[in-house]
């Protein structure tokens, strides 16, 4: 579903029965769970994500309390970047971060767009698996103190409801998702009184003030006190202001026009509120000697209810909402800006003041609104004129003072000076954010593809482009490696090509210079008989080098002719060079990524004893992170005592981890076939641990079982408990003495735990990356294989296998690798 953008700052109250129906109703449903959510949880802004048309992407499609405007290069989240939203959405558990420490620590990219310091809360909008997006609250930085468990909670059930009411409207056929505009969202004021307006008569010749209920309730009195007398409302106005009451109902018996004085009203609560006598005479009948007063008592509540007061401050000032629209300016504001209250009031101030919204300044804005933190700078309206600025931001928006001051000794970086601009405001805030992000992501990518995902997903964005190739050299020619835009096939015919060819791919990379194309027909011009494609737009051909050694070279296009301006120009030869020094690293990657597969297979047993009375199959699946390849390992040894079944996980993932599985699965099968009991094989395989690597663990689990008997003695070092499937179905997890995980204590003790297996029988020992699932407890992934285990039908083990294995396989992130033994009794034949 597609909402339309409501306009910016649109209050949002409860949705009616029937708001869902429609865009605009989808519309106000989510603004109202992003509003409540974050009101919950005492936030002063948040937003809501919701997946999008394009897979892998989530799109802004709430923002709450902060102007869409500032947060633009944020509308867009892929789900494999390394920020919050999209590990919340990916993971599908909740983020809480407490201040700028914490965000820095785990989401450097992050921060590395929005340095400021604040707390965010994040939960995944989610129906049972099903996912939708991502509910954000924004808070005041709380440093070393989490969020409560309360707000947690509330944060989980506010995104809770609102998953629910999303399912409903896929189940209906509603296409639930985002991929418009951002809905701005004005949060309420909670601790804004509400203006309260009474109607009164008051009589001139007997004194009496009678009124309707308002009146009633702001002089606080009860129904039987009125009428009231001069004497009683004379007592509840502050002393000072007593004689002003009177002046103002003499002044308007004397006259026939309407008169209106402010004075102070000592309310029900005790607290003097300000409050706005309107008078009007009423001439006497002909059967009265007075006439009378009527007109309205309008008590003005907690809001702005002294606009004057600043004008007479030698500052400028001037109050803003949380959107950044001008509430009030003094005279001494309007003086230093160059524009008066008539034409600011109800405008953006940084659009109303054209110089006030230069993408240097934005920062200020944002850090203001988002942390709550008074924030200082330096503005240039003129040459010879400097002013003072400062925003002091509240839960409700910004009051900002201008003080004129000196030109500086040295020129703020902040500063923009009068016609010197830096583009649309989408290109100005993307070449502040885009570049640094892409650095952030670069340093995170592994593999060449990753490197060249982050590269689409990162630069293009930051500079309006639709097609990218990579091209990396290898034994004296250009491979095509990634691309993404181009017609199809179209560069297939430059795949291969050598050194010597004359293609402004080649050229760059040869001479180590960029070459930029406003144009195609410059392009066509400057490489006549070159291929073109259909797009007219410019070219960037950017050479990738690494430390002074040739790696590829990146091509970027556009659909439309472009001017590259200097900083374009030194921004994407920069990048250039982080992008080829993250493919030289991704190169090595592969190298040793390859290494350890080899290594792994060369480990892991080829083929497992084959018998007549017991099956084992085993299977191992590595993790779609890291190395691809780590210390999950499995094997089966017969031995005098029976069959041992021995499944282990070594921390961590690559050449490492698999040499140390290499290690510890010899161990095992020695101290195995020399003889030794259960507990004796485990407590040597930790002491050999410790001597061999002090800073490895690992866990394990050790299983001798008599294919005769069907019984079996298990050791178990902090590995998860088995699972056994008994000839009728029913399928227990096992519980199995244990001790502590191999490599931390050389004395450690390990209990032996006796079973027995009936024939039929499925025994399944399996490493915790199959049953860890991002967003549950592990518990909850154990009871699912058990759940799975028994409800298996199968004609043979491997049957078995393929179904636990495939489920895990289905997964899109699969963090750790995966071993799985299983071994079964076979059933016991009739004569």
């Amino acid at each position: 579903m597609s909402g339309k953008a409501a306009a910016e700052g649109a209050p949002v109250g409860a949705p009616s029965a029937g708001a869902t129906a429609g865009e605009d109703g989808f519309a106000l449903l989510i603004a109202h769970a992003c509003a409540r959510a974050v009101a919950a949880v005492g936030g002063h802004a948040g937003s809501l994500y919701l997946r999008s048309q394009n897979p892998g992407e989530l799109r802004l499609a709430v923002i709450a309390g902060l102007p869409v405007r500032l947060f633009g290069p944020w509308s867009r989240m892929h789900v494999n970047r390394p920020f919050p939203v999209a590990d919340v959405y990916r993971l599908g558990r909740p983020v809480s971060l407490t201040d700028s420490q914490e965000a820095m620590r785990r989401y450097p990219q992050l921060m590395a767009g929005l340095p400021f310091d604040f707390g965010t809360l994040y939960a995944p909008i989610m129906a049972g698996r099903e996912k939708f997006g991502v509910l954000v609250a924004v808070r005041r930085p709380t440093p070393g103190t989490p969020a409560t468990s309360g707000d947690r909670r509330r944060m989980h059930r506010a995104a809770q409801r609102l998953g629910a009411t999303l399912s409903e409207l896929a189940a209906a056929g509603a296409p639930v998702g985002w991929n418009d505009a951002p809905v701005s969202v004005q949060l309420p004021e909670v601790t804004v009184q509400p203006v309260r307006i009474g109607h009164y008569d008051w009589d001139l010749g007997t004194g009496l003030l009678d009124g309707d209920a308002e009146i009633r309730a702001i002089l606080g009195l009860a129904p039987g006190d009125l009428p009231a007398t001069l004497e009683t409302l004379v007592r509840r106005v502050a002393p000072e202001d007593a004689y002003g009451l009177g002046a103002a109902a003499l002044q308007a018996a004397d006259q026939d026009r309407p008169v209106a004085s402010r004075m102070r009203l000592l309310g029900a609560d005790g607290h003097p509120h300000l409050v706005e006598l309107t008078a009007r005479r009423i001439p006497p009948d002909a059967d009265a000697l007075h006439g009378r007063l009527t007109g309205l008592l309008v008590d003005l509540g907690t809001g702005i209810v002294a606009a004057g007061a600043p004008d007479q401050l030698p500052d400028g000032v001037i109050s803003l909402d949380r959107f950044g629209r001008v509430v009030h300016a003094n005279d001494r504001a309007e003086a230093l800006v160059g524009r008066s209250l008539k034409q600011l009031a109800g405008q953006v101030l940084w659009e109303a003041v054209p110089w006030l919204g230069s993408a240097a300044y934005e920062d200020h804005y944002r850090s203001a609104l988002l942390s709550l933190n008074p924030v200082h700078f330096a503005a240039c309206r003129t040459p010879q004129q400097w002013l003072s600025v400062s925003l002091y931001p509240r839960r409700d928006g910004i009051s900002v003072t201008f003080t004129a001051v000196d030109e500086p000794s040295y020129t703020p970086t902040s500063v923009v000076r009068p016609g010197v601009g830096l583009g649309s405001p989408a290109d100005r805030a993307a070449a502040l954010y885009r570049p640094v992000a892409l650095a952030i992501a670069l340093t995170e990518a592994v593999t060449a593809r990753q490197v060249s995902a982050v590269v689409t997903e990162e630069l293009l964005p930051a500079f309006g482009g639709r097609q990218l190739a990579i091209y990396l050299l290898r034994e004296g020619h250009l491979h095509l490696a990634w691309e993404t835009g181009f017609p199809h096939g179209f560069l297939d015919r430059f795949d291969g090509v050598g050194l010597d060819a004359r293609l402004p791919g080649v050229e760059t990379l040869t001479s180590g210079r960029p070459i930029f194309f406003e144009s195609m027909e410059l392009l066509a011009s400057a490489y006549p008989g070159i291929p073109l494609d259909a797009h007219s737009g410019a070219r960037a051909f950017l050479p990738l080098i690494a430390s002074g050694r040739p790696v590829g070279s990146c091509i970027l296009g556009f659909d439309q002719p472009r001017g590259f301006s200097p900083e374009d120009r030194t921004v994407l030869t920069a990048l250039a060079g982080l992008i080829a020094q993250a493919l030289e690293r991704a190169r090595r990657y592969d190298s040793e990524a390859a290494l350890a597969r080899g290594l792994q297979d060369a480990l892991l047993p080829q083929e497992l004893p084959v018998r007549d009375d017991v099956d084992t199959v085993g299977r191992y699946l590595p993790g779609t992170h890291g190395m691809d390849v780590g210390g999950d390992w499995y094997d089966v040894v017969e031995t005098e005592r029976g069959l041992a079944l021995v499944i282990g996980d070594v921390q961590g993932h690559g050449v490492a981890a698999a040499a140390t599985m290499g290690q510890l699965r010899s161990a095992v099968r020695a101290f195995a076939l020399s003889g030794g009991a259960p507990q004796e094989v485990m407590r040597g395989t930790n002491r050999l641990l410790i001597d061999l690597a002090r800073d490895q663990i690992a866990s394990c689990c050790y299983i001798v079982l008599d294919p005769v008997t069907g019984l079996a003695q298990a050791v178990r070092a902090g590995h998860p408990q088995p699972l056994l499937r008994h000839p009728d179905g029913r399928t227990e997890v096992l519980d199995l003495a244990g001790g502590v995980v191999l490599g931390v204590d050389g004395e450690a003790s390990y209990g032996l735990t006796e079973l027995r297996l009936e024939p039929g029988a499925v025994l399944a020992l399996y490493t915790d990356g199959l049953v860890e699932h991002p967003g549950t407890d592990i518990d909850e992934g154990v009871e699912l294989l058990r759940r799975s285990l028994a409800t298996s039908e199968f004609s043979s083990l491997v049957d078995v296998s393929n179904k636990l294995i495939n489920e895990a396989r289905t997964a899109t992130e699969r963090p750790d690798d995966i071993a799985l033994l299983l071994a079964a009794r076979r059933a016991e034949r009739t004569p």
